[in-house]
């Protein structure tokens, strides 16, 4: 399959099937316990700001972005990203790693946290944040636990990452 066949998307309620399917496929059922879970569990996750990757109407790839806060300062989680099997090593999540980002410092947010593999996601600009200062509703591995400046926030500074602090919930649960 070429990647020109792939479309990209923004994210709508056709898409919740498909991608409760892959992200069911890739996390299997233990994923609800997972600590970016429960925080998504508060309300839901930005459709203008959460992306899909179809390829001849069947969805192959997704990345959601949903509204949190980390003590008082704004943010966004960013997850679940993910490919199908069969589809990975392609780019794919890249490009919807930069359509995320780049709708997200449109729409005016500064700041995103995951929960993921930091060799993936520093080449996004996440570095790691001291776990010690958020404080997640589930145990994380802190080796995990990254945030990212986003485009157009750059007069934010790395230090200020570690400044953040508190305890991390969905926005509605505020």
């Amino acid at each position: 399959m070429l990647q020109s066949e792939l479309t990209y998307a923004q994210e709508n309620c056709a898409h919740d099937a498909e991608i409760e399917e892959i992200n069911a496929l890739a996390f299997g059922p233990g994923r609800f316990v997972r600590a970016a879970a429960r925080i998504r569990e508060g309300g839901a996750h930005d459709r203008d700001l959460s992306f899909v990757a179809l390829h001849g109407g069947r969805l192959i790839g997704s990345i959601r972005m949903t509204p949190i806060a980390i003590g008082t300062t704004p943010a966004l989680l960013l997850g679940p990203l993910v490919v199908r099997d069969g589809w990975k090593s392609r780019g794919i999540g890249r490009i919807l790693m930069n359509q995320s980002m780049e709708a997200s410092a449109k729409a005016g947010h500064r700041l995103s946290l995951l929960v993921g593999d930091a060799p993936y996601y520093n080449t996004f600009g996440f570095v790691k944040v001291d776990a010690n200062k958020v404080i997640m509703p589930a145990p994380v591995n802190p080796e995990r636990l990254l945030a990212c400046i986003l485009p157009g926030a750059e007069h934010l500074t790395g230090p200020e990452l570690q400044e953040l602090a508190g305890q991390v919930r969905h926005l509605n649960q505020l």
